[in-house]
């Protein structure tokens, strides 16, 4: 996903928001409140994607990915946040040393 789409996606997932505020947000939040309300966190995640795994146009697989691996790890057995950045950090840091 390239940066241009991003930001329209980002700006239309705010802008929806927006318009939820507005007069007009009952009509808008009937037909698209579940969308509006997962699209912030599915643009995060893609971010995140796309910070890890791209480089100049291309996959790349680093000491990022290995970070990012023990982090899903950590979330998944449910671990507090500060520990999953701290584990993340330690994993990216330790690989990096390595290589």
């Amino acid at each position: 996903m390239s940066w241009p789409l991003m930001i329209v996606l980002v700006a239309g997932s705010y802008g929806l928001k927006a318009v939820g505020v507005s007069s007009l947000g009952g009509r808008v939040e009937r037909r698209l409140g579940p969308a509006v309300t997962l699209l912030p966190a599915a643009l995060f995640a893609a971010l995140i994607v796309i910070m890890t795994f791209e480089d100049a146009g291309a996959l790349t697989l680093d000491a990022r990915a290995a970070g990012v691996a023990a982090a899903a790890v950590a979330v998944w057995r449910k671990a507090p946040l500060v520990l999953v950045v701290a584990v993340a950090m330690a994993v990216t840091a330790g690989v990096r040393a390595l290589t």
